[in-house]
C-alpha cells in the first residue's frame, strides 16, 4: 500500500482543470484548487479572518500572542521572529547598543564587543605568545606581536626599500619621502612626519629622563643623546 502510495510521486495523474497544472496526490491538488475558487476554510478564532490551509492559519495565530514573542528592548514593541525583530531595530533604531559596561557604563552593539572591552577593566590576558610568553587582552594584538618573532615584515616601501611589521608604520614612513609632517606637538607646535618622533619629542616637555648612563648615571630624554654620551666613557670620538 505504502509502495503504491510513494508511486504517484513519479507519475503526476491528477490534473488542475483550470491551468492544467498536474499533481502527484489528489489531496494536494485539493489544496491547490483553493487558489481558484478561493475558499478559504480555515479561520481563526480570534478575529475570523480566513486562511486556505492549516499551516497558515498557525503562523497568523502568532500574531495575536506577540505580548509573549520577541519584544524590542528601545520601543518595547512586539514581533512574531526574531528576524521581524532585528529589522525593526536597524530600521527605527540603527544606533541602539544594547549591551553596556557595569564598570563605566559604555555601551556596545554585539556582546562579543563588550566582552572584550570587560578586559581593560579586570586586566585579563587570555592571549598568550608562545615564544616569549607575552600575554595580550586580545587575538589581534597577539597576531601582531608575533610578526616580531618572525621576522616577518611584508609591507615595503617602494622608494627606499625599508621593511615594516605593520601597513600603519609603513603609512606613517612614507611622510619621511612626502616631507609631510601630520604630527604635531600639542605644546610647541612642532611638527613631525613619524608619529614615533613626536612621542620622543614630547619627553622633552614632560621632563622624564628616562635613558640613564650606567657609568656615571647622567639621564637623558631621548636614547639618541645617551648613544652619543656614551661615547665620552668609551673614548670614541663624536
Amino acid at each position: 500500500m505504502y509502495l503504491a502510495k510513494h508511486m504517484n510521486v513519479h507519475s503526476k495523474k491528477f490534473p488542475c482543470d483550470v491551468c492544467l497544472k498536474l499533481f502527484s496526490h489528489k489531496s494536494t491538488l485539493s489544496h491547490h484548487m483553493r487558489i481558484h475558487t478561493g475558499k478559504k476554510p480555515f479561520s481563526c478564532s480570534v478575529c475570523q479572518k480566513s486562511f486556505i490551509d492549516i499551516s497558515t492559519l498557525n503562523k497568523h495565530i502568532k500574531v495575536h500572542l506577540r505580548s509573549t514573542e520577541f519584544c524590542c528592548d528601545v520601543c518595547s514593541e512586539s514581533f512574531v521572529t526574531k528576524v521581524n525583530l532585528v529589522a525593526h531595530i536597524k530600521e527605527f533604531h540603527p544606533g541602539f547598543k544594547k549591551f553596556f559596561c557595569n564598570v563605566c557604563s559604555k555601551r556596545f552593539s554585539q556582546k562579543f564587543h563588550l566582552t572584550r572591552h570587560m578586559r581593560t577593566h579586570t586586566g585579563e590576558k587570555p592571549f598568550s605568545c608562545d615564544v616569549c610568553k607575552k600575554a595580550f587582552p586580545n587575538k589581534s594584538d597577539l597576531d601582531r606581536h608575533m610578526k616580531i618573532h618572525s621576522g616577518l615584515k611584508e609591507f615595503k616601501c617602494d622608494i627606499c626599500s625599508k621593511q615594516f611589521l605593520e601597513k600603519g608604520h609603513l603609512k606613517s614612513h612614507m611622510n619621511v619621502h612626502t616631507g609631510s609632517k601630520e604630527f604635531s606637538c600639542d605644546i610647541c607646535s612642532k611638527c613631525f612626519s613619524e608619529i614615533g618622533n613626536l612621542n620622543k619629542h614630547k619627553l622633552v616637555h614632560s621632563g622624564l629622563k628616562p635613558f640613564c648612563c650606567n657609568i656615571c648615571s647622567t639621564c637623558f630624554s631621548q636614547k639618541g643623546n645617551l648613544d652619543r654620551h656614551m661615547k665620552i666613557h668609551s673614548g670614541e670620538k663624536t
